[in-house]
């Protein structure tokens, strides 16, 4: 047993001692509960150290022996969530195969059904086995701008049935999508029956559009016959892609506006350096003569001496015009 400890037992002997007697005061007994609480609290700190460092001790020794149990439960889960993305990447190839399949057997499909439509659309409105055609441009296959182009379409019958050429056609179209019309002409009623064997010649013009000069355009030609059956054929004589030329002429809006522009810009350039030269004239000064004293009236003449003066006019003497006239005439008069 330590001093404090037998101290802390003194004082809780007196204070028990007081209480029993009568002689002890109050402020006696409190003093001495105070230092007892003193003592216990200094007794508490002085622990306290100890602990601390019974904590730092034992703290890291539990993160050791816990840490590799840690590890282990952390790449069981990594494989697990692994595991998990494989099961689910194999279930997203598998959605994805499907989805291709089902892609591909819709694409076949709808290239199926277009087959079909197109089959039918040719089936409704294909030409005649037993009828032949020709096509022969009058002047090559040259499809100037704003100017007349001439075929002429020849039809055989080579069956043993009549038929009946109703009508002939031409259109410029799309050539990237031939269903889209860019210029339509009229359709040429012709209502002419070829019997068996024969031969018939049908002529045709139209004019391409001037803004379409330069420029490629699907030419379809049809021929629309029947035969005594009442059955529809329809022949495309030609579907092909044409460039239309654009047309040479020797003037036209363009080139008379280029050469108005040129003249216009020539003038004003004439008128500019005229101009110029002008602006050059006006700034030049004006050179100055020196007279000097023509002028005697204007000369102070004070100065000089009277007989200086008078041989002077002597040397010199002048006379005016009137003067000189009126003596030569004065002379002539003798």
């Amino acid at each position: 047993m330590n001093w404090e400890t037998a101290e802390t037992n003194i004082l809780h002997a007196h204070i028990l001692r007081l209480r029993k007697s009568s002689g002890g005061t109050k402020g006696e007994i409190r003093r001495g509960r105070e230092l007892c609480l003193s003592l216990t609290y200094c007794k508490m700190m002085k622990f306290l150290p100890r602990l601390l460092l019974l904590l730092l001790l034992a703290f890291p020794t539990t993160i050791i022996l816990k840490g590799p149990l840690v590890a282990a439960q952390d790449a069981t889960e990594d494989e697990e969530a692994a595991d998990e993305d494989l099961g689910d990447d194999g279930i997203a190839e598998d959605d994805d195969e499907a989805e291709v399949e089902d892609d591909e057997n819709t694409e076949l499909t709808e290239e199926k059904d277009e087959e079909e439509e197109e089959e039918a659309l040719t089936g409704e409105m294909k030409a005649s086995p037993h009828a032949d055609t020709t096509i022969l441009f009058v002047k090559g296959e040259d499809f100037p701008a704003n100017n007349i182009v001439k075929f002429l379409l020849g039809f055989t019958n080579k069956g043993t049935d009549n038929f009946v050429v109703e009508s002939l056609d031409a259109s410029f179209r799309y050539p990237q999508d031939f269903q889209f019309y860019i210029q339509n002409f009229t359709a040429l009623q012709l209502g002419t029956v070829v019997p068996p064997q024969r031969q018939a010649t049908f002529e045709y013009s139209f004019i391409p559009a001037e803004p379409m000069g330069g420029r490629p355009f699907g030419l379809v030609i049809n021929l629309n016959y029947k035969d005594s059956s009442g059955n529809v054929f329809q022949d495309a004589v030609f579907n092909q892609t044409v460039t239309i030329t654009e047309r040479e002429d020797g003037l036209d809006g363009e080139t008379i506006f280029m050469y108005v522009f040129l003249a216009g810009l020539g003038l004003l350039v004439v008128v500019g350096l005229h101009q110029l030269l002008e602006s050059r004239k006006r700034r030049r000064p004006v050179a100055k003569v020196e007279m000097g004293t023509s002028n005697h009236g204007d000369v102070d003449m004070d100065w000089i001496p009277q007989e200086t003066l008078n041989q002077i006019n002597k040397a010199s003497p002048r006379r005016s015009p009137r003067k000189r006239t009126q003596k030569r005439s004065a002379g002539s008069d003798e």
